[in-house]
């Protein structure tokens, strides 16, 4: 394994703060401590090679992991070794191993032009002449960086600065890579080139990908497995198929019907003994169509279809599985429902 994660929390620990003037002079002399559990006991592995998605909703703790597998942070229990390496006791021989970019901050040199703070880096990772002639020429092919190659970085775009970025934390060529909303902000057009000049990076190195993004496209485009934190905790780790076996168990049947007066006339729970709680019906009078949301483990497609065509013809069918976004949005409502239920029974006893 390339990366582990061996059950590892992390606690913050800051003075208590009061509210008022009054409440600033008591601070000073309070001795009160708020603790705060920000990654509680997690624990995974991620083979050579493979594309990860971190994700969780705000304040889950995901930028609080990657902090410690990079070295920023010493995890409070538990520990992270990186190709053998605790990044927490040696920053430096574990910085050689891994890049990072940051979709809101930049490791370039704000004035200097890109091709001076690339020049810089190879200094700072020692990369032989031989192996940056090597590199620069694999990333300008898929990265486009000539086209800026000369200008300071303040003047370039917020889709050439990320490039430039993803360049940069690649000029080393580590074996492991953070990627941090590397498509926050961008046009589709420089989210698609970003995401495919990922997947060459991937292919030709085999570099491990660890990928922290709100965008679902992302996800779907890059990612074979997913692990979702809610709360500090972990909550899921698999592949996407399995995620959406598990939790996307609506399918929606969409259909252009000729007579719609007929098809509302369709009872599904008679005709095929289901619970009413286990479909919706709604119709368009507009579109003459009816649309039907059903739970997958109690109806099949085939059946849905088939009532409705014994009563009207059918002209156009559309069939839409639950989308990962709606599947992720529940998973963390899950999370926060569950949440506020052990408050509540916390607050009782």
């Amino acid at each position: 394994m390339i990366i582990e994660v061996n059950n590892v929390s992390k606690e913050f620990v800051s003075p208590k703060k009061y509210p008022g003037l009054k409440g600033a002079i008591k601070g000073l002399f309070s001795n009160e401590k708020v603790r705060k559990m920000a990654v509680e006991d997690i624990s995974f592995s991620i083979e050579e090679g493979e594309i990860v998605g971190y994700i969780g909703s705000n304040g889950a703790g995901k930028s609080t992991t990657i902090k410690m597998m990079t070295g920023i942070l010493t995890p409070t229990s538990g520990q992270c070794l990186i190709r053998g390496i605790d990044p927490s006791k040696e920053r430096k021989k574990n910085a050689q191993n891994i890049g990072v970019v940051f979709g809101q901050r930049t490791q370039l040199w704000w004035d200097l032009p890109l091709s001076e703070s690339f020049s810089i880096l190879k200094e700072i990772y020692n990369v032989s002449d031989e192996d940056y002639e090597s590199q620069m020429k694999f990333l300008n092919e898929v990265l486009e960086l000539e086209e800026f190659w000369t200008r300071p970085v303040r003047n370039l775009s917020l889709g050439q600065r990320m490039r430039a970025d993803l360049g940069a934390a690649l000029l080393h060529n580590p074996k492991v890579l953070y990627l941090d909303e590397p498509t926050i902000g961008l046009d589709l057009v420089v989210k698609d080139n970003i995401r495919k000049a990922i997947r060459e990076i991937n292919e030709k190195y085999k570099t491990t990908v660890i990928l922290t993004t709100h965008d679902i496209e992302d996800i779907e485009e890059l990612c074979n497995r997913i692990i979702i934190i809610d709360d500090g905790k972990k909550i899921y780790d698999g592949s996407l198929e399995n995620l959406k076996e598990k939790y996307g168990v609506t399918r929606k049947v969409t259909m252009e019907v000729k007579n719609l007066k007929e098809a509302r006339q369709v009872d599904l729970s008679s005709a095929l003994h289901v619970s009413k709680e286990a479909y919706e019906v709604t119709t368009d009078k507009a579109t003459n169509s009816v649309e039907v949301a059903f739970d997958k483990h109690c109806l099949s497609i085939s059946d849905v279809i088939a009532q409705y065509m014994k009563h009207t013809e059918v002209k156009d069918i559309q069939i839409q599985e639950t989308e990962l976004s709606e599947i992720v949005k529940e998973i963390y409502r899950h999370g926060m429902e569950q949440e506020t239920k052990q408050n509540e029974e916390g607050m009782v006893s």
